[in-house]
């Protein structure tokens, strides 16, 4: 008998989930502990599905784990004028300079491929890193495919082992959210009740 569809993706989700590096978690989530034991913000980054991501991670790590955190896409007004006005590649990364980032900040980037300059791909993401190294902020990632600039760079960065070429962007976007979710419930982190867990 021929497996479903539904049965064939739960079990690359299992098979993905075993191959996840849990000690490049760790990393992270002590990364950015120390990057908001030092006062530093957090801003994350992320295109498409990502960005989705990127403005629930933001309101995350504000409300359960404290940081200041903050994501271009949240603000579509200023996005969209950079992006008419001055052009996609650079849309993040000025909007970076403008909030000042410094050394002791951190970058949290979500992506499918981590960027790559050669490609013409989420150049955006490239720029963005470039300014971080440049000014000394702390990098991190959840990226899949082979992680792009943003495994090259990056002080930490967890890398959506690929289980199915086919279906790398969904399992990659997908377990973005597990992963992410794992860092603001983490000891480390996670600084405030969820509200659900509280109702009794």
């Amino acid at each position: 008998m021929n497996m479903s569809f539904t049965t064939q993706y739960l079990e690359e989700s299992i098979e993905l989930i075993k191959k996840l590096d849990a000690k490049t978690i760790e990393d992270v989530a002590t990364g950015l502990a120390s990057v908001r034991a030092g006062g530093g913000r957090l801003f994350i980054l992320g295109v498409g599905g990502s960005a989705g991501h990127a403005g629930h991670a933001v309101n995350d790590f504000r409300k359960i784990c404290g940081f200041e955190a903050y994501a271009p896409t949240d603000n579509v007004s200023e996005l969209t004028a950079r992006v008419n006005d001055e052009g996609w590649d650079t849309c993040f990364v000025e909007w970076l300079r403008g909030s000042r980032l410094r050394a002791g900040d951190g970058v949290l980037v979500f992506s499918v491929g981590g960027g790559n300059r050669d490609k013409n791909v989420s150049v955006n993401v490239v720029r963005s890193l470039e300014l971080a190294r440049e000014v000394g902020a702390k990098i991190f990632g959840i990226v899949g495919r082979d992680g792009g600039f943003t495994k090259q760079v990056a002080d930490a960065c967890v890398l959506i082992p690929t289980v199915a070429a086919e279906r790398t962007t969904p399992h990659t976007e997908g377990f973005c959210a597990v992963v992410w979710h794992l860092l603001v419930s983490h000891p480390a982190l996670q600084i405030a009740a969820t509200k659900w867990e509280s109702v009794r």
